[in-house]
């Protein structure tokens, strides 16, 4: 399988890359796995202060590789979704270090509800970000039903997560979790400047005044579990099997 997700470690700052351009970086499962154990192994590793998640140039993430995703979310399991993708999203609910997002281009589904895990966010301005589950007859994931109310306010995530509109970079940094707009291909020199700055600070006084500002780990997996178990039921409904089936019925056309 080619190499879909680069880790480096660049002084300070773990950096993690998606790269499946042909498919404008859907993630499989193999990559959750992955991108999970860079996250978890930045833990326990002192020197990491920093870790900055981008897709590259010109694009994020369309989000799930939705073949992968449909097969694993539509087994007979008694536990629907307990899968790499849900070891991610625990990944980040127990990650202690800041994370900083660079995102140029498309941010779908968990390519949005997971920068709501991260502490700042760098878009350009061809970012946008959408997250279609309603479409799809799923429901919110990634603890997105608590985090996002909670950053944007219940209106405009009902308009976000429900109605599943598109939002606009500047949109976002006014919804408030979108940080700083740059120009297109410049997000990753300034999610590395963050970075810099953030590990420039007192690494203690940060993890703290970190871990003061965030639901606990225990809330968000709360969160994350309920929902997981709620969309593992709507990936086998009749409404989520029809959206599917007209899905790819249109990508085959």
């Amino acid at each position: 399988m080619p190499d879909h997700l680069i880790v480096s470690d660049e002084e300070t700052t773990r950096v993690i890359t998606m790269r499946r351009p042909e498919k404008k970086n859907a993630i499989t499962q193999d990559m959750y796995r992955e991108i999970s154990d860079a996250i978890n192994s930045a833990q326990n590793t002192p020197g990491i202060r920093c870790i900055v998640m981008t897709g590259g140039n010109g694009v994020f993430t369309a989000g799930n590789d939705l073949e992968d995703f449909l097969k694993d979310g539509t087994s007979n399991s008694d536990t629907p979704r307990k899968s790499n993708a849900i070891k991610f999203l625990y990944a980040l609910a127990h990650n202690t270090k800041p994370i900083v997002a660079a995102v140029d281009g498309i941010a779908i589904g968990i390519g949005t509800t997971m920068l709501f895990h991260c502490d700042y966010v760098v878009a350009s301005t061809a970012a946008s970000f959408s997250t279609p589950f309603i479409h799809l007859g799923l429901v919110p994931e990634g603890a997105s039903s608590l985090l996002m109310p909670r950053t944007m306010g219940h209106q405009r995530a009902f308009s976000t997560l429900v109605m599943g509109r598109k939002v606009s970079a500047e949109d976002a940094r006014l919804a408030g979790f979108v940080s700083e707009v740059v120009a297109p291909g410049e997000t990753e020199a300034a999610a590395r400047r963050v970075a810099r700055e953030i590990c420039a600070l007192p690494a203690e006084a940060v993890a703290i005044s970190r871990k003061l500002l965030r639901p606990s780990p225990e809330d968000l997996t709360r969160r994350i579990d309920q929902e997981s178990h709620l969309f593992g039921e709507r990936m086998r409904s009749a409404e989520a099997v029809a959206a599917f089936q007209a899905f790819f019925a249109r990508k085959k056309a």
